[in-house]
């Protein structure tokens, strides 16, 4: 292979992003000026030459692709169905309907935890909704805002990176997708993103564990560090707030007046139905023109991800907007109000989405296979290469040493966690990780048979950035969704960084020394998921101890 083009300077731009990011805190002016950088070298230095690529060569052609404005439209058209929803008080009355099973301690815990198991669309609705909504309950439970907060946070997230239906999908499958295109096409293979996203669910072990260690917390009664002091004197309060918890700012859901639950329901299922039909339906479509068998797996690898998930969201926000007008929950100029507000709740993430697209259009590289050259230098920056380059590879010359491939989900885990921890970011995270951390794991694996589902430490790597992008954005005292679990719950901001930070560690911990760490050594992912929960019941068992109730009936 012939010397690389750019050499140190191909890294420039992704590392310019992150020291940016964690120096202003601010993910889409960090991606932007990223983007300039790798301009700039472009063009050996010639500024002005530099300032109109930015836009000409690299943002404008991001932004155009087909693929990325179907995801493009998909976001915004679920944003506008959420703020429908919201607005006509849908998902108050899901959340309504289940909050009279709240009658102790131990059950307001687990129900305010199936609640955002129902918001499982959207993070900052999940967030605010939920916090707001069961503040009333939790109060009268005396359960501290602490705990509140930490079960809205930790749920949030988790769950929408989960779904396959929400606001996160569409994204997580572009980043993913921005990865495999970093990668020479023959060591990617059959790969697929919707694969990819499906196939390294099991492997993030944060995600999963972090949302079970909340029920868990609750059905042992046992809590330990902060969080334990903050209960005990909501406990020992005769009124709520305690444990340092103050009143938040007015909280726009509060305004909402609850309506029947199936103001939320039914347009949510329209959009499920229409995604999931038109996967099976282009699905068996690619597999017929391929020749490839019709199996669930290659049928929903060979989706058309994007154009389902357009289509469907723009059937729910159809759905949505008729079932407010038709049952006169808001006039039709209100429904535009609230689809015009969802849409700009998720205008921060297109724009991190837009970036880190053409950041990784950028970085990346285009071969034919077979041809060790750079043809295409004048538009990119063939990162990926210069970073294999530098891999100690094994002895057949084509993949990097067993050291490196075993060691890659715990080190990119923690990669991961760090960046997002200083930017307070999760999509930001993503969008600058995964163009760079796939063609690294594609290359420790050399060409990966199939769909990659059997290859458990390069579903693990994927994992590990998705995870550990949401383990640090869990412990950041600047991340939005933290701030917005404080807010919406009325609970002091430190405070609740305080009392999260030791359970996400341990969350954290447990994820490594029984998820990444003995993966690497061949233990199957279906033997460590319940070592994982059995671990954190331990842990809850060990460290915690049961709140002193008083003046409070004994719980079954």
């Amino acid at each position: 292979m012939p010397d690389h083009p750019f050499g140190w300077l191909s890294i420039a731009p992704p590392l310019a992003t992150v020291v940016l990011a964690i120096v202003t805190k601010r993910a889409i002016a960090s991606l932007l000026a990223g983007i300039f950088v790798g301009a700039l070298i472009l063009a050996q230095g010639n500024v002005g030459a530099a300032a109109i690529a930015t836009f000409e060569t690299h943002l404008w052609p991001t932004f155009v692709d087909p693929f990325k404005l179907r995801v493009l439209g998909f976001t915004l058209l679920m944003g506008a169905t959420i703020g429908v929803v919201n607005r006509s008080g849908g998902m108050h009355g899901l959340v309504q309907l289940i909050a009279p099973l709240a009658k102790t301690r131990r059950r307001g815990q687990l129900v305010t935890w199936m609640a955002g198991l129902f918001v499982f669309f959207d993070d900052y609705t999940n967030t605010l909704l939920l916090g707001a909504t069961m503040r009333p309950t939790c109060d009268r439970l005396r359960i501290s805002r602490e705990k509140l907060a930490y079960i809205v946070d930790s749920t949030a997230a988790p769950v929408a990176g989960l779904a396959l239906l929400s606001t996160w999908v569409a994204i997580e499958i572009q980043f993913i997708q921005d990865g495999l295109d970093a990668a020479q096409p023959e060591i990617v293979g059959e790969l697929t993103a919707v694969g990819i996203f499906l196939g390294c669910l099991p492997y993030r072990f944060y995600i999963t564990q972090a949302l079970l260690f909340v029920p868990l917390l609750a059905i042992v009664g046992r809590d330990f560090g902060p969080m334990r002091h903050a209960e005990q004197a909501a406990i020992d309060s005769a009124t709520q707030p305690a444990g340092g918890a103050t009143s938040a700012a007015p909280n726009p859901a509060e305004e909402i007046r609850a309506s029947h639950w199936t103001n939320a329901v039914v347009p949510l299922a329209t959009t499920l139905a229409v995604v999931v039909v038109l996967l099976i339906a282009t699905g068996r479509a690619a597999c017929e023109a391929n020749e490839m068998p019709q199996t669930l797996r290659n049928v929903f690898g060979q989706a058309d991800s994007a154009l389902a998930l357009f289509y469907g969201s723009l059937a729910g926000l159809i759905v949505a907007s008729l079932m407010a007008v038709g049952r006169r929950l808001m006039p039709v100029e209100a429904v535009s109000d609230a689809a015009y507000a969802g849409v700009r709740s998720v205008l921060p993430a297109l724009l991190i989405l837009w970036f880190a697209s053409t950041l990784s259009g950028m970085t990346r590289g285009d071969h034919e296979p077979g041809v060790a050259s750079y043809p295409n230098t004048a538009e990119q920056l063939y990162t990926g290469d210069f970073l294999q380059s530098l891999l100690p590879m094994a002895d057949d010359g084509k993949s990097v040493s067993p050291a490196v491939a075993v060691s890659l989900p715990t080190v990119i885990f923690l990669l991961a966690s760090a960046v997002a921890f200083s930017t307070g970011t999760s999509f930001g995270t993503m969008g600058i990780l995964l163009p760079v951390v796939a063609p690294i794991a594609l290359l420790s694996l050399g060409p990966v048979a199939g769909d990659g589902a059997s290859t458990p430490l390069l579903m693990a790597t994927f994992g590990g950035v998705l995870s550990g992008a949401i383990f640090g954005d869990h412990c950041s005292p600047i991340s939005d969704t933290t701030i917005l679990s404080s807010q919406s719950s009325g609970c002091d901001h430190v405070a609740h960084v305080v009392t999260q930070l030791p359970y996400a560690l341990t969350v954290a911990l447990v994820s490594i020394a029984l998820g990444t760490a003995p993966l690497a050594m061949g233990v199957s992912v279906w033997i460590l998921l319940p070592l994982q929960t059995t671990a954190l019941v331990g842990i809850a068992l060990l460290l915690g101890k049961p709140i002193e109730e008083r003046n409070e009936k004994s719980e079954e």
